[in-house]
């Protein structure tokens, strides 16, 4: 929810969060300041992080009111990291993360701790978003350092030439073991895709890693990079993914949905890959349709 107002002569000079508090009542000055620390608050369209900045009269307030669930203290040590070299670095994603800022948030997300880790390196680059991975999805996800690295990787994307594997946890035993869906993909709402004419063309291929109590393990390898790809696809297939309730899943603690690696070529011809182990809660809803993913 994003709550707006505009400043008032009778609130020119105030403090931000004094002011807000007066113009946003149902919210306490403890919630204002958190809204505001964490990069939810904007002033005439431009981002504000500090409380006591003065108001003027005109000035248009904007809040992002999220749920407390999301802020998250997010930050990477290098250890932690999945590939680091001079060009690139990659991370695990955890699920229910953000991959960018939102009008809601700034910090928590995987942007702002990535930035925050190249500022540790004493570097001035933004944290550059070349590909996101949605809020329940865990796994890799590469940044590149600088400019040179984000065209370079940029343009492979839009070339399938990334290499992209995923684990998905589906309902159901599929009747094949391999199986490709080409199939476009449209907007079809606000909140969801869908395989429909007129769509952009996208294509996964499927393989299945491992049977358990009705439902499988699934390797999943997109071609493209559509919003919301394999999940559409897997709902086409009539095996949609466990916890992913926009798309038909069954109730989960998590969305069962996991980018294991990519693999790419550097400009200079070297090799680049990245993989992700699962989180705890992935291999314990494996585990407990009887699959068990050390090994895999």
């Amino acid at each position: 929810m994003i709550l707006k107002g505009t400043v008032g002569a009778e609130l020119a000079g105030m403090r931000l969060d004094d002011g807000a508090k007066d113009l946003f009542p149902q919210l306490s000055k403890t919630q204002i300041r958190r809204i505001i620390d964490w990069g939810g608050c904007t002033i005439c369209e431009a981002l504000v992080r500090v409380a006591s900045r003065t108001l003027k009269e005109g000035d248009l307030i904007a809040l992002g009111v999220m749920e407390p669930e999301r802020c998250i203290e997010l930050s990477y040590a290098r250890e932690e990291l999945l590939f680091e070299d001079a060009q690139y670095l990659a991370v695990n994603k955890a699920a229910g993360i953000n991959s960018q800022r939102t009008p809601y948030q700034l910090k928590g997300t995987v942007e702002y701790a990535v930035e925050t880790y190249l500022k540790s390196l004493g570097s001035k680059e933004p944290a550059r978003v070349i590909h996101r991975l949605d809020r329940g999805t865990s796994g890799v996800m590469f940044f590149p350092k600088d400019k040179r690295a984000a065209t370079h990787i940029s343009f492979l994307l839009k070339e399938g030439k990334v290499e992209k594997t995923y684990w998905a946890l589906v309902a159901g035993v599929p009747d094949e073991e391999e199986w490709t869906v080409d199939a476009p993909i449209a907007k079809l709402n606000k909140f969801r895709y869908g395989v429909a004419l007129p769509g952009r063309g996208a294509q996964t291929a499927f393989r299945v890693i491992a049977v358990g109590r009705g439902a499988t393990l699934m390797e999943a390898r997109p071609f493209t990079g559509r919003t919301h790809q394999i999940r559409v696809h897997l709902a086409h297939s009539n095996h949609p993914i466990i916890g992913d309730a926009t798309y038909g899943g069954a109730n989960a603690a998590r969305m069962m949905l996991h980018c294991r690696s990519m693999a790419f070529t550097t400009r200079e011809g070297k090799p680049v890959r990245a993989t992700a182990p699962p989180d705890e809660p992935f291999r314990k809803i494996c585990r407990e349709f009887g699959i068990e993913t050390e090994g895999l």
